[in-house]
């Protein structure tokens, strides 16, 4: 299902312009978000977070049209994913950016994939490194390859996800999400400096690790700590918190007392987001 200027379409193909920066220099941004129920969890940070990012690259997106679009397609499609494109639109040839720009967005929606959330995942540490420096690192942007070629090594090697250090050789993330260790129980995150996206969960997670009286810090984490680690887990709008079975060949135990609680939390606040039974998340 699509939603392409102004209505909602079968299917995802439609016309494009090919001259479209998206497509030639992977100018733009995107967001990917849960649906149950026919509305999207946390979707006014998600709307926001989209702003921002566009703001940042430098133009501007109708907000207000992009967030009523993406609750048609939420309400058409009931349990599923959305994932909101915005491209800097067509220009001429050239790096430069058009002035003024005229960005181009979509929406499409799938259904959501059986037993995905929640699930646990294991990591294959990629030696391909997460560049702190870049203003892309905190941003969704259509630049993927580094995360599509290491996931294609993680799935080769046996493992669901790629797992990124950054160029300092500290923890960075997930090839789809943001990390979590407990170490001492305590529950720490890499800080958003060590080319960290600030994931929608992400902030979830330490809200509620203060109100379940798990102390959280942000600093940074390298490998050996990550895997000298009581439990690791992983978050990202659509999976929500999956365990971390393994980093390599250093194995977790799959019950751990806190990750179990933050999940129980996590259920309870996407169920209340999206008005749907707190099994469903």
């Amino acid at each position: 299902m699509l939603w392409f200027e102004g209505a909602l379409h079968e299917g995802t193909r439609h016309g494009f312009d090919l001259a479209d920066r998206g497509l030639t220099l992977g100018d733009g941004i995107f967001d990917t978000a849960l649906c149950l129920g026919g509305s999207i969890a946390f979707h006014e940070a998600h709307l926001t977070r989209l702003a921002a990012s566009a703001e940042h690259l430098g133009f501007a997106i109708d907000a207000e049209a992009v967030g009523e679009a993406m609750g048609r397609i939420a309400a058409a499609i009931g349990d599923g994913t959305i994932r909101t494109t915005v491209t800097r639109g067509s220009g001429p040839r050239g790096l430069l950016p058009p002035e003024p720009a005229r960005p181009n967005w979509w929406i499409g929606a799938a259904p959501r994939q059986a037993g995905s959330g929640f699930a646990p995942v294991s990591l294959y540490p990629s030696d391909i490194r997460r560049n702190e420096t870049s203003p892309g690192s905190a941003i969704k942007t259509l630049g993927y390859l580094d995360a599509v070629l290491a996931a294609r090594e993680a799935r080769v090697r046996g493992f669901g996800e790629a797992l990124f250090l950054n160029t300092r050789g500290n923890l960075a993330c997930a090839g789809t999400g943001n990390l979590f260790a407990i170490r001492e129980g305590r529950l720490v995150t890499p800080p958003l400096s060590d080319g960290v996206l600030p994931g929608i969960v992400r902030a979830r997670i330490l809200t509620l690790a203060g109100a379940l009286g798990l102390a959280g810090e942000e600093r940074s984490l390298t490998l050996d700590e990550a895997r000298a680690a009581e439990a690791v887990f992983m978050t990202n709008s659509l999976r929500c918190l999956s365990p971390v079975t393994a980093i390599g060949t250093t194995s977790y135990p799959m019950a751990h007392e806190a990750v179990a609680a933050l999940s129980k939390a996590l259920r309870g606040l996407v169920a209340e987001e999206c008005g749907v039974a707190p099994e469903l998340p």
